[in-house]
């Protein structure tokens, strides 16, 4: 008898698996853009080699998810400048709507005969001990699943990228905080199956660690380390959020009771009307900051809006406003970071504890401190070996705090001045907005993309 899970894998194959037509297609198109690079490269007079890398190289891709991964290979003694500047040069002039981006150099993204493309500079290297840069890896990264993955398990890879897109963990890039492709492919090998990946994941816990090698693991501060096969001081799972990791092992855990096509692809999450995301927030108060946002790509964006969304939780609390949660959503024009609070206003003076009486130069120097302040309401006195004082707050309202101080705060550095200076204060009524309906609606229906 065959299993649901079978029957539903079964199922996702065949709508994502590329047929021998669209492969033949692809591989075309590969042919016509090295054949271009090539054009190019003989204008440098440098001896660059070229190399597909990636999911179409390793014939692990999805159908209708093509990227087409060119890397430029150029030799070590070239000085970075050049690669760089000969590297831009070489994409600028084949690539259609491309913008300039960067990883640990510039390189260049856009569109080759409608296919997304990325030309990408790097140094051709034979071990990773070689590396100049982190970009110089990935041809051996590509060389290396072609050596080990079996011809069997490329579906199995497609199927596991595909559950991850399904419940929103696939891509590493800073939007996402996810699973690489290249991951996919070495938990696939380090698994054998996609069916025994899921039986694995299920029993990971924080601080999980995998390896193909049998070697001693190093510690990495992240929830899941896998030691790169070509590189073994590098986490190759470094990326993955402690949010999408525990995503996974629930996906995993959830898909193993009851396997639904649902992982796979996502009824889509609709809307709320905007009066009845009123109506279920309308216990709750929020209050948040909205600024433009920065022309920059997602890449430098999300990081910079990450850090804001810290770095202003920490005032908050640092002024003594417990925020229950904080978010952020980024529409076409500006940035919100939103932030519910305990409470909105707190009591005029505050307990502050010092330090223990027998602590003796820490307690003069806290008595010499608070004994003749201005915002002493009450004496320092002392209660079991401790020293107390009650204070005036500096902030009773948190629309105040943010108002005086948000500006003063290191929130990334495309979020510059002429941002900060036209950032503005909102409440919750001016939250509850149209645009922001499907924000809303991702934070109030709390059913996992899979039971939707």
């Amino acid at each position: 008898m065959i299993k649901d899970s079978e029957r539903i894998e079964t199922t996702v194959l065949h709508k994502i698996t590329p047929s021998t037509k669209e492969k033949k297609q692809i591989q075309e198109v590969v042919a016509s853009l090295k054949k271009q690079v090539m054009h190019e490269i003989k204008k440098t007079k440098i001896r660059i080699e070229i190399e597909l890398v990636g999911s179409i190289a390793k014939d692990t891709f999805i159908r209708n998810a093509v990227d087409i991964d060119l890397f430029l290979l150029f030799p070590p003694a070239v000085p970075r400048e050049t690669l760089e500047k000969e590297g831009l040069a070489i994409g600028r002039a084949i690539l259609q709507q491309q913008e300039e981006c960067f990883a640990e150099h510039p390189y260049v993204r856009g569109l080759f005969r409608g296919y997304k493309t990325e030309l990408v500079p790097c140094y051709k290297i034979k071990t990773a001990s070689q590396k100049l840069s982190a970009v110089d890896r990935t041809p051996l990264h590509t060389r290396y699943v072609e050596e080990h993955l079996r011809e069997s398990q490329k579906n199995e890879v497609r199927l596991f990228k595909q559950l991850l897109k399904g419940i929103g963990c696939y891509g590493a890039e800073a939007e996402i905080e996810g699973f690489s492709g290249y991951l996919c492919e070495i938990m696939v090998l380090k698994y054998g199956t996609f069916q025994q990946l899921v039986e694995e994941v299920c029993q990971w816990k924080y601080g999980e660690k995998l390896s193909l090698k049998n070697e001693p693991i190093p510690d990495f501060t992240s929830p899941l380390i896998f030691i790169d096969p070509v590189d073994p001081e590098r986490n190759v799972a470094s990326a993955v959020s402690h949010e999408k990791f525990t995503l996974l092992i629930k996906a995993c855990q959830e898909y193993k009771k009851k396997p639904r096509l649902t992982f796979f692809f996502p009824n889509k999450l609709l809307p709320w009307p905007l009066q009845k995301i009123k109506e279920a927030l309308k216990t709750k108060e929020f209050i948040g900051v909205r600024y433009p946002k920065p022309d920059i790509i997602p890449e430098n964006l999300y990081p910079q809006i990450r850090k804001a969304v810290r770095a202003i939780r920490e005032l908050c609390e640092q002024y003594g406003f417990v925020i229950l949660d904080a978010m952020f959503t980024i529409e076409k024009k500006n940035v919100y970071i939103i932030l519910a609070p305990k409470t909105r206003t707190l009591p005029k003076t505050v307990l502050h504890p010092g330090p223990p009486v027998s602590l003796k130069k820490n307690a003069d120097d806290f008595l010499k401190k608070w004994r003749d302040n201005p915002r002493t309401t009450k004496k320092p006195y002392e209660k079991d070996n401790q020293w107390f004082v009650e204070i005036e707050r500096e902030y009773t309202d948190l629309r105040e705090l943010l108002e005086d101080q948000v500006r003063q705060l290191s929130l990334g550095k495309n979020i510059d001045a002429a941002i900060l200076r036209v950032l503005t204060v909102v409440e919750t009524k001016s939250l509850l907005r149209e645009n922001l309906r499907l924000f809303w609606t991702s934070y109030l229906d709390r059913r996992m993309s899979w039971e939707r």
